[in-house]
């Protein structure tokens, strides 16, 4: 087993305090947006503090790290990457592509020749990104397109409130009320044409307004535009979002995001396991590069994004079961009198991040303790593997 030493990445919407409270060391004065713990190529987690990272260890070793049917499902490379993540603005409106999107976006831009890191790419590798959010916190999102019928009664409240631009599109989705309207009708507000997008973001700030002070079943929608509204004034995203569905997730309650679902996060702090890659196209609320088009090719209105609740597959532990191959998220409480084995929770590679508390891992090969805030990559040959101690825990291991 292996002790990580994580990079936490400084985006502009990250909050200042929570994951510095999570690892138990001072803000660092910058926004905290994510810390990422796994081998992806732009952050790779650090091995027992020094300068070797899990990346080079894999790329080493993969059969011994990942186990023989792990390294050939996914080419010898750690099929996940664990994050915490934390909001203190809205991200993006995004979706992620399927492998196929993927291999053949990266393809492109590579012939084309755009270069690693060049903020004009759209495909910065050629993986999937599902990805599944766990709430530590209250945690708000835009999860996934509304229905047509839902879609056309919110434009027609703005309407009615005095946002009048709005109305063929609401005339639109009441004509044909299908997943594909959605996605047309979400398509022509993000192409506003530039010379009245001002004023349509405008009216409809305008009537959220109205709309939230006047209550009714809307009220809080259209408090999430004017909270958003704060921090991205005039941006078209405002009025994409609000054909999007909006939830609060309890904690430890969860969203999986399949490709092609449409999706921000708004506020809080979770735990997100993912795919291990960094693909997203965006199309409104970020300063960050947009592709209207890609997103609207590659996005599915017909997505669900339900909330989803832990399984309990032994006692004290959770699993949060999706169709994603590359990875399985887990919630582990332990006591004095718990111990948890190898296969449960997990098998093959393993990253395991301690929320709280204290625990003691002991292998086949080794024993490690981890308290608050620190994790430890555990290879596939370490066999049998038990946890004892009072902690909470979250382990990601791949999906198959």
């Amino acid at each position: 087993m292996y002790r990580l030493t994580n990079t936490t990445q400084h985006y502009a919407w990250g909050s200042p305090s929570a994951i510095s409270e999570l690892l138990g060391r001072e803000p660092s004065g910058q926004p905290e947006a994510e810390l990422w713990m796994g081998a992806h190529p732009t952050a790779p987690s650090r091995i027992d503090g020094g300068e070797a990272t899990l990346l080079d260890f894999v790329s080493a070793d993969p059969v011994g790290m990942l186990g023989p049917q792990v390294a050939a499902r996914f080419k010898n490379r750690l099929p996940f990457l664990l994050k915490v993540l934390s909001s203190a603005k809205a991200l993006s409106i995004q979706t992620h592509p399927t492998r196929a999107q993927a291999e053949a976006g990266y393809a492109a831009e590579q012939e084309r020749g755009l270069p690693a890191g060049d903020p004009n790419r759209n495909y910065v590798d050629d993986w999937p990104k599902p990805e599944i959010l766990m709430a530590l916190t209250a945690f708000e999102a835009l999860a996934g397109c509304r229905t047509a019928e839902d879609a056309e009664r919110v434009l027609a409240e703005l309407v009615e409130l005095g946002a009048d631009a709005l109305d063929p599109v609401r005339a639109a989705l009441a004509d044909r009320p299908e997943p594909a309207t959605v996605a047309a009708a979400i398509g022509r507000l993000l192409e506003w044409p530039a010379d009245t997008r001002e004023v349509l973001v405008a009216g409809v700030v305008e009537a959220c307004r109205v709309g939230a002070d006047k209550g009714g079943e809307l009220a809080e929608d259209f408090a999430a535009v004017l909270r958003v509204a704060e921090d991205f004034p005039g941006d078209i995203g405002l009025v994409a979002m609000l054909l999007m569905n909006r939830v609060v997730l309890k904690p430890g309650e969860a969203i999986f995001l399949e490709a092609g679902g449409l999706h921000a996060y708004l506020h809080g702090t979770g735990i997100e396991l993912l795919a291990n890659s960094d693909n997203v196209l965006r199309a409104g609320l970020t300063p960050k590069h947009i592709d209207v088009a890609e997103l609207l090719r590659v996005m599915d209105a017909s997505v669900p994004v339900p909330v989803r609740h832990g399984t309990a597959i032994a006692t004290g532990v959770e699993e949060f079961d999706t169709p994603a191959p590359e990875f399985r998220l887990y919630r582990a409480t332990l006591d004095t009198g718990t111990t948890l084995r190898a296969e449960i929770p997990g098998t093959g590679p393993r990253i395991v991040l301690a929320l709280s508390g204290e625990v003691e891992l002991r292998g086949t090969r080794g024993a490690l303790t981890l308290t608050q805030g620190e994790s430890c990559f555990v290879p596939a040959r370490e066999g049998r593997v038990e946890a004892s101690g009072i902690a909470e825990l979250v382990v990601a291991a791949p999906g198959v």
